[in-house]
């Protein structure tokens, strides 16, 4: 249990930290914030904090540096959000409401606004394909063997897929087809779509002749896409802290923004647990994230989670105005896209 005095020290040199990125020394803690004791007693405080595992120092004459723990004590009990203002709140609400029958163009605009106000990478995963619900289908023959599908989904959701045929089809068979699903299907998810179908092929494998068994084959390609849809903005921002100056921590950084799957598997957490989340360091499943801290908060319809909305950064991030932004975002998202179910 810490101390009120010991909780002012951890706080002061956090915070320091997050500022210079250098480590803290107790005569710089005295200066900076006045207190009361002296710069003895604030080193000595200090050096309680290190024998608990709070600070390490980098070698013996430098000041103190949060370790992992530290970091988690200060953001779970002594952080201090800061709320956004009326204005940043009124500019966050009409960026994301210019476009809001367009969920393609919300999502990238989210993850641009995470990132330009945040200085680190802002990141929004997708809604996953499984759950759109279908209003409308459709098939366009381009050539011989490419076919290019359309769905249109419930919250604005429009795909498209061109797929190779592995024999030719003519478009009036693909009408027919489309015809079918948009008669029998719409307003079911699309895995509910892609699991009927099986039921129904199974069922009545006579009325699946031969060319619609083609048809549903390539269908099933477009019911199943490879991987949910990431969209990453400000990547660049990592090169404005020193922490990442070093080649193969760069490296290792950027093959997790390259390989979108890194990211999908740590923000499914947040969907799993369906809040708000701070990690930092090896708290990161993700090898390439873990000299990061990461803030995500899902995005939801009622008590279904569409997706997460994230920002990604060194691990000295500025918690207290960062958590604010991913929350409120991820606040405004979700009613933007309830109100277009």
């Amino acid at each position: 249990m810490l101390s009120e005095r010991a909780k002012q020290v951890l706080s002061a040199v956090v915070q320091m930290y997050i500022t210079t990125g250098e480590p803290v020394g107790s005569r710089a803690v005295w200066k900076q914030y006045k207190f009361s004791i002296s710069p003895a007693t604030i080193r000595n405080i200090m050096a309680d904090l290190e024998e608990m595992g709070l600070f390490y120092q980098p070698h013996t004459s430098a000041g103190r540096v949060p370790t992992e723990l530290g970091w988690r004590i200060y953001i779970d009990t002594l952080l201090e959000k800061r709320p956004l203002s009326k204005r940043f709140k009124r500019q966050i609400r009409q960026s994301l409401k210019e476009d809001k029958d367009n969920i393609e163009k919300i999502l990238k605009e989210s993850s641009k606004i995470l990132s330009s106000y945040s200085q680190h990478a802002g990141i929004v995963v997708a809604p996953k394909f499984s759950t759109i619900v279908l209003k409308y289908i459709e098939f366009v023959q381009l050539r011989k063997n490419s076919i290019l599908t359309i769905i249109v989904g419930n919250r604005g959701m429009v795909y498209h897929r061109v797929i190779s045929a592995p024999t030719v089809i003519s478009q009036k068979d693909l009408t027919r087809f489309a015809n079918y699903l948009n008669t029998s299907f719409t307003g079911l998810t699309l895995g509910e779509v892609r699991q009927r179908l099986i039921e129904e092929m199974k069922k009545d494998k006579a009325r699946f002749d031969t060319l619609w068994n083609k048809v549903f084959q390539l269908t099933q390609r477009m019911f199943w896409p490879e991987r949910e849809q990431i969209y990453i903005e400000g990547t660049v921002n990592i090169l404005n802290y020193p922490e990442f100056s070093d080649v193969e921590r760069l490296k290792s950084l950027l093959v997790a923004f390259e390989e979108k799957s890194i990211i999908a598997r740590l923000l499914e957490r947040t969907v799993r647990d369906a809040k708000p989340q701070v990690f930092v360091g090896s708290e990161i499943d993700q090898k390439e994230l873990r000299e990061c801290g990461v803030v995500a908060s899902p995005y939801m319809s009622g008590d279904s989670v569409l997706g997460t909305v994230a920002v990604i950064g060194p691990i000295r991030m500025n918690y207290a105005s960062v958590i604010p932004l991913v929350e409120y975002t991820a606040q405004v998202l979700s009613e933007i896209l309830d109100k277009n179910k």
